[in-house]
Parts: C-alpha cells; sequence; structure tokens
C-alpha cells in the first residue's frame, strides 16, 4: 500500500498529476486542494490511497491526513466510488463538507455536481450514524478522565471534528477551548478547532 507521496511535478493533466520520486513517476487522481498545492510549489507530498480494482489500480491524491479520512469515509458509503468521493472533497472545502453532514444539510450537499438527493441522504446517513456510534464508545473510555461540559449545540461540531478522523477526546477539548475563545457558531468552533486541535 502506498500512503504518502512526496516528488517533483512532471505534468498535469485535469487532476491527474505525474510526480518524479527517486526515478518513478506516480500518477494520482488528486483533490482540488491537493492539485493546487502541487502546481503552486512545482511538486510536494500528497497523502495517498491506492485503490485496487479488477480494471487496473489507481492513486488517489490528499492534501492532509483528514482530508484522506474523509475521502476513506466517503467511500465506504455504499454508492460512492473513489471518483466521486474525489469529487466531492474537489467540489466543497473539507471543513464545510463535515458540517453538511453533521448537521444533516442534504440541500447543502446534494449541490454538488453529480451528487444526486439520494446519495447525499445516504452520506449523511451512514457517516453521522457512524461518527456517533464512534463517539458513544469513546466517551466510555473518557469517562473517568478529564471530563468537558459541551451544550446540545455543540453536538454538530462534535460530529463535524469526528467526521474529520479528531478522537472524541481531542473533539470536546478543542470545543471547549474554542467556546472560550469566544467562538459561538458551528463554523467558528470548526475554524478555532482545526487550528488548534493537534
Amino acid at each position: 500500500m502506498i500512503g504518502y507521496v512526496k516528488g517533483n511535478l512532471l505534468s498535469v493533466n485535469d487532476s491527474v498529476v505525474l510526480l518524479e520520486n527517486s526515478g518513478i513517476g506516480y500518477e494520482i487522481t488528486c483533490s482540488a486542494s491537493a492539485l493546487e498545492s502541487l502546481v503552486k510549489n512545482n511538486g510536494g507530498a500528497v497523502y495517498t490511497y491506492m485503490a485496487v480494482r479488477e480494471d487496473g489500480v489507481n492513486l488517489y491524491g490528499f492534501i492532509s491526513s483528514e482530508e484522506k479520512a474523509m475521502f476513506l469515509k466517503l467511500i465506504s458509503v455504499s454508492g460512492v466510488g473513489p471518483k466521486m468521493g474525489i469529487g466531492i472533497l474537489s467540489n466543497m472545502a473539507l471543513t464545510d463538507l463535515a458540517v453538511k453532514i453533521a448537521t444533516s444539510d442534504i440541500k447543502g450537499l446534494s449541490a454538488i455536481k453529480g451528487l444526486g438527493k439520494k446519495t447525499a441522504e445516504r452520506i449523511i446517513l451512514e457517516l453521522r450514524e457512524k461518527v456517533v456510534a464512534g463517539e458513544e464508545e469513546s466517551s466510555v473510555s473518557v469517562a473517568h478522565t478529564e471530563e468537558v461540559k459541551l451544550d446540545d449545540s455543540d453536538k454538530d461540531a462534535l460530529i463535524a471534528l469526528m467526521s474529520l478522523g479528531f478522537t472524541n477526546k481531542e473533539s470536546e477539548k478543542a470545543i471547549a477551548e474554542a467556546k472560550q475563545s469566544g467562538a459561538k457558531t458551528i463554523e467558528e468552533l470548526m475554524t478555532y478547532a482545526i487550528k488548534h486541535i493537534r
């Protein structure tokens, strides 16, 4: 499995780049943010996912581990393949996508080109269920550690952060700190949390 590639940009064809590393050229279909970064810097690094199918092997590239984590969640949804997954990430900012899933914004999600209402509903239903289930499991393990008080209104921000691959504990702590800094809306909470969660 190839999970990360760093190299010089040799060519670009639509969203497919050719990255050279140690004399080997890797053809990688990139998200819009990864593509923009590679073109701007004439190379760089991407986190990758290797899709192995009967008709061939394809590499998909992402700007960050969080973007890759979201991609893996998207393609776990029935009816969403790698091409659609990369298309979704290329048409919507990662934070916006996480917020739309967390707030069950079917209309906003289905506005993405090539994504129908039924698929948007399925993405929201399946990913919210997985994130909430993960939240319940992890909350048991942190029950006797540092307790963070969150309002019901913070639930969507928590789900959105966990959908990006952050743990329940990391997300709760970041949201609490964001609220102390004055963040109120889910967008403000997400923006602060992503900058400071590490």
